[in-house]
């Protein structure tokens, strides 16, 4: 489980195809810290540390991960969002991020709006199904607030911290995003559908 907070970022040092699966190698600034098996959302999709080679760490993605998400696309010195799981004890600061990537969204405009950003992201239905305005989701792992919803994407508003501490900053239009809609949402859904007896 995940707050949604990016607690930094990292480059991607390779990611090498293995068949129908992939073995991706990240720079991390926190690497030491790791342990064999530990989890760690990258982009917001959650992922096992499979290999520790001092400041580099190794994830293994399985052919349903680059299906579903968006990691596929890496390319070397990509910059990632990087998050480790939550702990008992810290504040929960975002929502209730799983990591379990739902669909892909694509950048629609990423501007700068004075000193704050404006962020559209084209949202299949799968997704936009479970939005409400001023509800949270997960883009590439970091929790956002949805300020407009649309009938195919949402508008978020990116405060200057979130711009300077996530990969946001070298993103551009076009570019894919790991979605992750709310978890209670898609429970209420859940529910809603299948009434208890």
């Amino acid at each position: 489980m995940f707050t949604g907070l990016v607690e930094a970022t990292g480059r991607v040092i390779s990611l090498q195809e293995r068949g129908e699966q992939a073995q991706l190698v990240l720079a991390i600034p926190f690497a030491p810290e790791l342990t064999l098996g530990e989890s760690v959302a990258v982009n917001g999709c959650c992922l096992t540390v499979a290999t520790i080679e001092e400041q580099n760490i190794v994830f293994d993605l399985l052919a349903q991960t680059l299906e579903l998400t968006s990691l596929g696309a890496l390319r070397e010195n990509s910059l990632v969002n990087l998050e480790r799981a939550l702990l008992p004890t810290t504040r929960l600061g975002g929502h209730f991020v799983q990591g379990h990537v739902d669909d892909v969204g694509t950048i629609l405009d990423l501007s700068p709006r004075g000193q704050d950003h404006r962020l559209e992201i084209a949202l299949p239905d799968k997704v936009q199904r479970f939005c409400i305005d001023q509800g949270s989701i997960a883009i590439d792992g970091i929790s956002l607030t949805i300020a407009e919803l649309h009938e195919h994407s949402a508008v978020f508003w990116i405060i200057p911290h979130t711009i300077k501490h996530t990969h946001l900053l070298e993103k551009k239009i076009g570019d894919l995003v790991n979605l992750e809609a709310d978890l209670l949402a898609k429970y209420a859904a859940r529910f809603h559908a299948r009434p208890l007896n």
